[in-house]
């Protein structure tokens, strides 16, 4: 007889927490027997120090349905006012051409992959990266450029960095930036040289002439729209050795000559409105790029052109390890700063439209502009400049107000931040009907004015608002990716021949340890691009956001008590942004009461490499602790040296459970003894999938964290960006959270500078946090971090065996993800860490982190997310390859010529007519019934990283350079 389910079992059967969590009930006792447990709550009270696991359940609500969760944040997205927005100031409206959205945007295949460390399985989004630099060298005039940062204002902020670091003028330490830069801009570079101690002065840009500086920041075309000729500047400051840094606009760009023409050292600006939706504030693709010989302190990443085993030409991060791995504090920027998924939009948005395309979006745009400017003029409006490419900026006297009502009686947003002015910007969507409301809006119905008249009017008189000086003459997008797919059956094939080379989520199991690679669930995604959050304006008005508002509160309050802080800011929009901020918040917090001397940080050697290079950010001095024996931090060492800095100390940060993938038994101490010597603790939020629900920073001690929302909170990867990176914080450091210039954040102090352009960072993709926590709830967040625990001690159990496992915690237990010792076996056998990386790509996988924390080994973290049968596949690849390291081991193969040194093996190895190798290459290429069932190809054999570097090439090849090779 069927059994009877009471109305609540049967609708709790359709909660989401069992399709997010991998392995279901049957699996899990399986594992647990594997482990010689009973239950989740066993494992967990073997697992984690007891006195640190929650006393209480966190309270996030119930789980509810997918039907559930869209419906309420369907309804709080229609409580957002999608006014036109004319607000401009680097946002503005765009369309995001449909075969990009659904292809790329709203498609696994782009937003689940993994930043490109291991480029054999990343060969497609390289390759748009690569397109993006030249999109950028193009349209800049400049000799290089990284493949992206996070936005405008950052990137303004790394010029000032790299101006000082490559600057002659040593002696100086003053940047000027012009009073006509976006005033985000300007907050959130001040706040950067405050970290820095410069010495920061903001004026008209004509005066740059007066100052010695080691560099200096101008807008072009500037924020209330004028296009100057400021070469003259340009070369000013360049005669007194300092670095001349220009924003600028790529849509303006196409009609205006290029910041590099005019002399600039630096060009940098925000790649949104290329077919990027607003998104109240990003996620958007900051530009950068400068001159070749300063390409050695380029921030962030850049993209080179290498070969591969075959000498075929092959992709790679160049200088890769340069920021995390190698320089440390002394890194010129925070290598995580990307946007890659909208870098690759922003891109593809170019090769779609073409160059003739951008420049007829642009002059329509322009035309649109003179037209409007025509028409207020002939009744006597006085406008603040003469020259403009899409903003014009009227001069009023006592009509502002009224203009500023019957704008938004029309459900029209115009810039009103101006003393008696207002700024209209115009864009791509914009249509003569909005001219014509426009009209309305300044002068009034009445007015008489018509727009194809005035069109007429425009083009007899041959008037041009851009100067002819500075009316672009060079060529730009010449290479032929540009000029080749216009018709979208064109574009279509193009984005999936990229997509097919790319290993993503959608394929398989992607075990990085640290990065926490778990589902990003479809439901999740399906707000991001809904019209009510894509379309809204950063600085729109707070009362016409009242749904990203409501939405905003409630997500901060579940991740307030899941971390177990008070206050929460959601502006740094990544990960190593939100180190950034937190540390700014202690640093703030000491000046307040008077410990300006407090600048120490101390950092376990064990730490992720971001958290020095975002120290020294912060402007404090590193000083490194060591770990045991056992990976845990080393107490003797850390009291001994917290007692030599006290007087000093500001902080220490933490990672927990640790870089080592254990819970440290002494985390509480570590807190008491860094609080005892006056400093604070800033425990990173990395791995906060090992802590949801069982514990929380605040519970244990700790005063700040990031929370890596594209980790634990399941906002995807995308390719390496986006991300999000909030921060919470104990009641103390609230008052000095990250405020912002244009709309004041309620519950922080007024006088508090930015770490991102826009309020609330990127905010377009925290509905994706907001209907992870929704459909899981309390209950669901717990079970996610106990399977987490579960799968990872599971794998190391089952891999044991074979593979040293480094680091374990209580019990012989390791915490979310553990860490595999290869070091033996390369002493054994000669293969290295690299080879079971690139080997683990025949079978179908990424490879775990490599080398990282310890030189040597790979850190697997399988997630809760990934079923039983995935982990086993997995399982099995290592086992598999662990018996072909026994085969160089014994001397069946040699060191040289085996399958795991010639990996990855592609279609060119199983065709080759001249094979002779001392395997077969069926064993390459099929080496396990899975890889032959589901075979993903590698489209490049292994690339030479040493080649690349010393040949830096980073700009797309021409067919021509392809004909001589």
């Amino acid at each position: 007889m069927t059994e009877q389910l009471s109305l609540q079992q049967l609708e709790k059967r359709d909660e989401f927490i069992q399709r997010h969590i991998g392995p279901d009930e049957a699996e899990q006792q399986h594992m647990l027997a594997t482990l010689g447990l009973t239950s989740l709550d066993e494992l967990i009270e073997q697992t984690v120090p007891g006195n640190i696991l929650l006393d209480k359940a966190i309270d996030v609500g119930e789980a509810k349905t997918e039907v559930q969760v869209l419906a309420n944040l369907k309804a709080m997205a229609n409580k957002n006012k999608l006014f036109t927005s004319h607000i401009g100031m680097g946002y503005y409206n765009t369309h995001v051409p449909n075969v990009i959205l659904r292809n790329v945007l709203e498609n696994p295949g782009w937003y689940t992959a993994y930043t490109p460390y291991q480029p054999e399985i990343a060969q497609g989004r390289l390759r748009s990266l690569l397109t993006f630099q030249q999109m950028v060298i193009d349209m800049t005039g400049m000799e290089i450029a990284n493949a992206s940062l996070l936005d405008e204002g950052t990137a303004a902020a790394e010029a000032m960095a790299l101006a000082k670091r490559v600057s002659k003028n040593k002696k100086c330490n003053t940047f000027f930036i012009a009073n006509d830069v976006h005033p985000q801009t300007i907050d959130l570079v001040k706040t950067r040289a405050e970290m820095f101690g410069f010495d920061i002065v903001i004026a008209d840009a004509a005066t740059v002439v007066e100052h010695n500086v080691f560099g200096a920041l101008f807008q072009y075309p500037n924020t209330t729209g004028a296009v100057t000729d400021i070469s003259d500047l340009i070369a000013d400051v360049q005669s007194k050795k300092g670095i001349a840094c220009v924003a600028s606009d790529l849509l303006a760009l196409t009609l205006l000559k290029s910041p590099g023409e005019l002399g600039a050292d630096v060009a940098l600006g925000s790649a949104q409105r290329f077919g990027v939706p607003m998104g109240y504030g990003g996620p958007h693709a900051a530009f950068f790029a400068t001159k070749d010989k300063f390409k050695r302190s380029l921030p962030g990443r850049i993209i080179g052109v290498s070969v591969d085993s075959r000498g075929n030409e092959a992709l790679r991060m160049a200088l890769q390890t340069r920021e995390q791995h190698i320089r440390r504090e002394k890194a010129n920027s925070n290598i995580c700063t990307a946007q890659v998924l909208l870098a690759n939009m922003a891109v593809f948005y170019a090769i779609y439209h073409g160059p003739e395309g951008l420049k007829n979006i642009a002059q329509r745009t322009n035309r649109l502009a003179d037209i409007l400017a025509k028409g207020l003029q002939a009744k006597g409006v006085e406008l603040a400049n003469d020259t403009w490419f899409d903003t014009i900026t009227l001069n009023l006297a006592d009509n502002k107000q009224a203009i500023v009502e019957r704008a938004l009686a029309k459900q029209v947003n115009l810039r009103t931040d101006l003393t008696n002015q207002v700024a209209i910007s115009l864009d791509e969507t914009t249509t003569a009907a909005d001219i014509a409301v426009l009209f309305d809006i300044v002068l009034s119905e009445g007015h008489g004015l018509d727009v194809t008249e005035l069109d007429a009017q425009v083009t007899s008189a041959g008037d041009s608002s851009i100067p002819t000086e500075l009316a672009r003459q060079s060529a730009y997008l010449t290479n032929e990716v540009f000029n080749t797919h216009h018709s979208e059956t064109e574009m279509l094939r193009y984005l999936k021949s990229l997509e097919a080379k790319d290993l993503a989520l959608n394929h398989s199991m992607i075990s990085l340890g640290s990065c926490t690679m778990k589902l990003n669930a479809t439901a999740e995604m399906i707000p991001v691009t809904w019209p009510e959050f894509a379309n809204m304006h950063p600085f729109a008005p707070v009362d016409q956001a009242q749904g990203y508002q409501e939405m905003i509160s409630e997500l901060s309050e579940w991740l307030v008590n899941a971390t177990g802080y008070d206050a929460l800011s959601m502006q740094p929009n990544s990960g190593a942004q939100g180190e950034y901020a937190g540390l700014l918040a202690i640093q703030k917090y000491h000046q307040s009461r008077g410990d300006h001397h407090r600048n120490i940080c101390l950092i376990p050697s064990s730490a992720h490499g971001t958290n020095p290079a975002s120290a020294q950010m912060a402007g404090m001095k590193v000083v490194v602790t060591k770990c045991d024996s056992d990976g845990n931090i080393d107490m003797d060492d850390l009291r001994e040296k917290a007692e030599q800095v006290a007087d000093s100390l500001s902080c220490i940060m933490i990672t927990y459970p640790s870089t080592h993938g254990v819970y440290e038994e002494t985390i509480r101490e570590v807190c008491d003894l860094i609080h005892q010597h006056g400093g604070q603790v800033y425990m990173d939020g990395a791995n906060m999938n090992a802590q949801v629900g069982v514990t929380s920073p605040g519970f244990i001690g700790s005063d700040v964290s990031h929370l890596n929302l594209h980790k634990t909170f399941c906002i995807p990867h995308g390719g390496g960006g986006p991300g999000m990176g909030p921060i919470g914080v104990k009641s103390h450091l609230a008052p000095f959270l990250p405020n912002h210039p244009v709309i004041t954040i309620e519950g922080t102090g007024e006088t508090n500078g930015s770490v991102s352009a826009a309020p609330w960072g990127s905010a377009a993709i925290l509905p994706i946090s907001y209907t992870y926590i929704a459909l899981m709830g309390s209950e669901g967040l717990r079970k996610a971090t106990q399977v987490a625990i579960l799968s990872a001690n599971y794998m190391a159990q089952k891999l044991a065996d074979d593979f040293p496992i480094l680091y374990r915690g209580r019990n012989n237990k390791v915490a979310h993800e553990c860490i595999i010792d290869i070091r033996p076996l390369k002493e054994a056998s000669g293969i290295t860490e690299m080879d079971v990386a690139k080997r683990l790509m025949d079978y179908g996988f990424h490879a775990p982190t490599m080398s990282f924390p310890v030189a040597g080994t790979l850190m697997v973290e399988p997630t809760e997310s990934e079923p039983l049968c995935e982990i086993d596949r997995f399982i099995e690849a290592l086992l598999s390859i662990r018996a072909e390291i026994a085969k160089v081991e014994n001397g069946e193969w040699t060191v040289e010529d085996n399958p795991l040194h010639n990996a990855p093996h592609t279609m060119a190895d199983l065709v080759d007519a001249n094979w002779n190798r001392a395997y077969d290459r069926q064993l390459a290429v099929f080496p396990s019934a899975a890889s032959a069932a589901n075979k993903f190809w590698p489209t490049v054999n292994r690339i030479d990283d040493v080649y690349g570097d010393r040949n830096l090439v980073c700009s797309c090849p021409t067919t021509e350079s392809y004909a001589e090779e």
